[in-house]
């Protein structure tokens, strides 16, 4: 598996960890308001929302690390 594929499946897994926190949050400010302050519902969904949009921006320049790393070993491989 290249590292470009196995990257995709890390960036997929951790980001569907992520909205799976964040839906729990959601639905547990909804379902007890009277334990939550007023503005949770916005702060949770600010904080999931910057959490996974900066890791989405770390997976893309990762991404472009690991293409770069395939076509190394692809060149270095054809090589030898």
């Amino acid at each position: 598996m290249s590292k470009k594929a196995r990257l995709i499946l890390a960036m997929v897994i951790i980001e569907g960890a992520l909205a799976g926190i964040w839906w729990y949050l959601a639905s547990y400010g909804a379902a007890n308001p009277d334990r939550v302050t007023a503005d949770f519902q916005g702060v949770v969904g600010q904080a999931m929302g910057t959490a996974m949009g900066g890791l989405l921006g770390l997976g893309l320049i990762l991404f472009v690390v690991a293409a770069r790393n395939d076509r190394k070993a692809a060149q270095q491989k054809a090589r030898h």
